[in-house]
């Protein structure tokens, strides 16, 4: 990719990656994806001889994956991760047709690449190979968008962007079918995590890596000002009526399957063997035929 198309620096953020991995990471959002994800496998009636966990901070897919998985292959994006391999996810390691299983929590929105990342994931897939992740969506940390925004316009006279630009639900759809992948399905949830005052959600964002690594980022750091400003500006606009601050974040799951000749297949326009007027016992009306039968 181009200088130009690039949206974040991901040389800083796995250097940022790193630190948080030698503290003490928070794995509350990590520990709910992977609750969810258990439970969205449970679904799936068979087991994967080789699966790959691609760029989950914390080693908590394995456990998810026993019994449904044979050998796990994890993948990090930074030393001190406990993984099998440390690399890239816009350049993933995996031979085409190599794995049963692909699964990332909660790493996939901060690559600069996203289709190119899908295309490489559904490619390393074996035919009827399953891929299933849960990444940040758009509505995520809205309240703190919001609040530096306007923070810094008052105190600086001017803006750069601090939130990560996070994919909307329409395009990711539409990035798994580009891919190629099969049967694909999206949806999202939202999980609302509350802290007595902002300077909380500042210090865990820290803490998990996620200090901003745009690329368009201002680079020197926020003045004081501005943080006391954005901080009193989160309370007033979106403290519950308990005075703790709520903080957004959206889960997009994204699946879909290496494409395979056993699955199922949509119908061919004008196919059907019945009448959807039949099945709903009303009268079928021809197009440019007004009900009644009037021309």
């Amino acid at each position: 990719m181009s200088d130009q198309s690039l949206v974040f620096d991901r040389a800083l953020g796995r250097s940022r990656l790193k630190r948080a991995l030698a503290g003490d990471y928070p794995d509350f959002l990590l520990q709910r994806a992977a609750g969810d994800l258990e439970e969205r496998l449970g679904a799936v009636l068979r087991e994967f001889a080789v699966a790959a966990d691609l760029g989950t901070p914390l080693p908590v897919v394995a456990p998810v994956l026993a019994g449904k998985a044979g050998r796990v292959w994890r993948i990090a994006e930074a030393d001190g991760a406990s993984a099998d391999l440390v690399g890239d996810l816009e350049r993933l390691p995996f031979a085409a047709g190599s794995l049963d299983l692909a699964v990332s929590l909660l790493a996939l929105h901060g690559v600069n690449d996203l289709p190119g990342a899908l295309i490489q994931i559904k490619r390393a897939l074996k035919p009827d190979g399953l891929f299933m992740a849960c990444l940040l969506g758009g509505r995520s940390l809205q309240e703190l968008r919001q609040a530096l925004l306007e923070a810094e316009s008052e105190t600086t006279g001017g803006v750069s962007p601090r939130v990560a630009p996070f994919a909307d639900l329409r395009d990711l759809g539409g990035l798994l079918q580009r891919a190629g992948f099969a049967l694909p399905v999206i949806d999202s949830e939202t999980v609302t995590v509350r802290y007595r005052d902002a300077f909380g959600l500042f210090r865990d964002l820290r803490a998990m890596g996620w200090a901003n690594t745009l690329v368009a980022r201002r680079k020197a750091p926020l003045k004081r000002e501005t943080l006391l400003r954005a901080a009193s500006l989160y309370a007033e606009r979106f403290a519950d009526a308990d005075g703790r601050l709520p903080a957004t974040f959206e889960f997009v799951w994204l699946s879909g399957w290496a494409p395979h000749e056993s699955q199922q297949k949509p119908l061919r326009p004008g196919s059907a063997k019945a009448r959807l007027a039949d099945a709903l016992g009303v009268p079928e009306i021809k197009t440019g035929e007004k009900p009644g039968g009037e021309g």
